[in-house]
């Protein structure tokens, strides 16, 4: 299974070693800006998922405050979980491949700019730039979320986080304790 795979012999890391991991990552900017406290959520999603707490820098980014995966993880995890891909087309023009896996069937999935323009994509700066990498990436997360979804550990890819607007949460509200002691209360009662 993909949790055999992935698992690291090591055991777990406590929370204070990946508090300090996660510190001088973001000290170090070599992945980009992403704060102590990002890096150190992705550390323990992939602590979570059996890998060290350090394969969250290879595996995971930040977009917008929201986690993704990177496509060659989803990949490489759904490769490794006995999946395959036939790519038929890898082009600056068009990704168009064939995903199967045991569990879930087979789907072809293709990407190219018509595709881009009709889902509004946003940063079309990069598809612009990297095409062939834009629609890889995009053709990955589609049919390896389509065959086999455990590989996406539920999240997108950072090319399509990017199209995704920021979500506004909006201010707090602060409920007084004595009304969450009376709803506690009455939820038996109806």
């Amino acid at each position: 299974t993909m949790n055999a795979i992935t698992k690291f012999e090591g055991g777990a890391v406590s929370f204070g070693e990946v508090q300090q991991m996660a510190d001088r990552m973001a000290q170090s900017k070599l992945f980009g800006n992403q704060t102590a406290a990002q890096i150190m959520s992705l550390m323990l999603i992939a602590q979570a998922n059996g890998q060290h707490p350090a394969a969250a820098a290879r595996d995971y980014d930040v977009i917008q405050g929201r986690p993704s995966k990177k496509a060659e993880a989803m990949l490489r995890d759904f490769l490794l979980a006995g999946g395959a891909v036939q790519w038929h087309e890898y082009s600056d023009k068009k990704c168009d491949a064939t995903f199967s896996h045991p569990q879930g069937g087979s789907v072809r999935v293709d990407w190219d700019a018509a595709r881009m323009r009709q889902a509004k994509i946003q940063n079309d700066a990069m598809y612009q730039k990297y095409p062939r990498n834009m629609f890889r990436a995009r053709c990955i997360s589609e049919g390896v979320r389509t065959v086999y979804p455990v590989a996406t550990g539920g999240m997108q890819a950072p090319e399509e986080a990017r199209s995704v607007p920021p979500v506004e949460m909006g201010p707090v509200v602060v409920v007084p304790t004595e009304l969450l002691d009376q709803a506690r209360a009455a939820g038996p009662r109806g």
